[in-house]
């Protein structure tokens, strides 16, 4: 395994691309399918670490998932309904999250036996807010070796009712509720309890959940959701995965920074992923867009400082705060404190990291600032196993420094081919 890359100084940024999927979209996609009547092909589903451990979950879970030949589509055959596994087994998910939290719930439906776990950081990762709402509608499980914490087993009988919900951690926790309230044998009123963090993801789970014919009612500016049970999830057969907007980031950042043109494509002014608002920061910065149909252009202008409120876009804000290296002033990223219960401490990881390449970096308890670089140090950045941490730093390349990262291999987990799309567009 390649344990460190060096990229070399990057002199402009040119070039088209065609991204994965969405790994938010393409999980979630996954399981609706696995649990619907009929079988659904799914195109452009992202084929990364996270994505190869739901499909492996699935098929230990009697769901019969397979790749067409050229590996372009993906077919699921539904079960139409819950899982029902008598025979005890462990799913081994290693960090993923859209798995992990997603699979506990619908699992916690109708009588299972199944032990979830996943790699060392995995069992850091708080799971308890998850734990105790399902709990409050029936469901029987427990932690195995620390309290709030995976590995967990679960042994079924969630009926639904009335749920509180955390909502101030991650928005992953009221996904996973919504998408298996219909299959419970009450109907589920959801209270959210809190400010909900990354509203924009409850918008795609919500938009996908309709995408397979069940609706959910929002009540009082998302305090309350209600979802009628006894219902049944109907495969839409085919279904297209947007190419990721948080994988875009990266290259739609490169472009600000020292772009001469980067067009991307699959990507819609519409798009149902929250990260498409961080088109939107880049115009406030002053860097130019240009939509078409099914893709948009970006051009390097003016690159300007800003102060923002990223709690709807908590992965795009790690890009926005690379910006703020080579702005005009500094970038001020406020409520972003979920970053914290991520794939690593972000704040903590980013903040450290950027002051090995000559950042002048202030970080609180949920924000982080990052001031403009006046002189960029050679650095080896230590990736904390982190895709976004690797992807991230890899626009330090366009400093005129070199960089070299430590286990590159890590973007595996969502996008296994980004240094070979990230090098089609650098020009040195």
């Amino acid at each position: 395994m390649q344990k460190s890359l060096t990229l070399s100084p990057i002199k402009y940024i040119e070039g088209e691309l065609n991204l994965p999927g969405s790994k938010s979209i393409s999980n979630r996609v996954l399981l609706l399918s696995a649990i619907s009547k009929g079988n659904t092909v799914i195109k452009n589903l992202l084929y990364s670490d996270d994505v190869k451990y739901m499909l492996k979950a699935l098929s230990q879970l009697g769901v019969s998932c397979y790749w067409d030949s050229n590996k372009s589509e993906c077919i699921i055959e539904g079960l139409s309904g819950s899982f029902c596994i008598e025979k005890k087994i462990t799913l081994y998910l290693g960090n993923a999250g859209t798995a992990m939290r997603p699979l506990l719930a619908a699992l916690s439906i109708g009588n299972n036996k199944v032990l979830l776990t996943g790699d060392e950081r995995m069992q850091e990762r708080p799971i308890h807010h998850l734990v105790e709402s399902l709990r409050i509608g029936g469901a029987d499980i427990i932690y195995l070796n620390n309290l709030e914490y995976p590995p967990i087993y679960v042994r079924g009988g969630f009926t639904g009712g009335k749920i509180f919900v955390d909502g101030t951690i991650s928005s992953q926790f009221l996904s996973s509720l919504l998408m298996i309230a219909p299959l419970a044998k009450l109907d589920t009123t959801i209270v959210v309890k809190g400010v909900l963090v990354s509203k924009p993801y409850i918008d795609l789970t919500i938009n996908l959940m309709k995408t397979f014919g069940i609706s959910v009612n929002i009540i009082d500016n998302y305090k309350y959701f209600y979802v009628e049970g006894n219902q049944m999830y109907i495969s839409p057969k085919k279904y297209l995965v947007e190419s990721d907007m948080s994988s875009a980031t990266y290259f739609l950042a490169a472009a600000a920074i020292k772009g001469k043109s980067i067009k991307i494509n699959g990507i819609k002014k519409n798009s149902i992923q929250g990260d498409i608002k961080f088109v939107d920061v880049l115009k406030k910065m002053g860097v130019s867009i240009f939509w078409k149909k099914n893709s948009l252009i970006c051009i390097k202008n003016n690159l300007s400082g800003i102060t923002i409120d990223c709690n709807h876009i908590p992965d795009a804000a790690m890009t926005i705060a690379m910006l703020g290296l080579f702005a005009d002033d500094f970038v001020y990223i406020k409520n972003i404190y979920n970053w914290r219960v991520k794939e690593t401490d972000r704040l903590y990881a980013m903040t450290t990291e950027l002051k090995k390449i000559g950042a002048r970096v202030q970080e609180g308890r949920d924000f982080i600032i990052v001031y403009p670089v006046k002189k960029f140090l050679h650095a080896t950045i230590n990736t904390y196993n982190d895709h976004r941490i690797a992807m991230c730093f890899s626009l330090i390349a366009l400093s005129g420094t070199s960089v070299t990262l430590l286990n590159p291999k890590c973007v595996n987990k969502t996008f296994p081919s980004f240094f070979e799309k990230f090098y089609s567009i650098c020009h040195f």
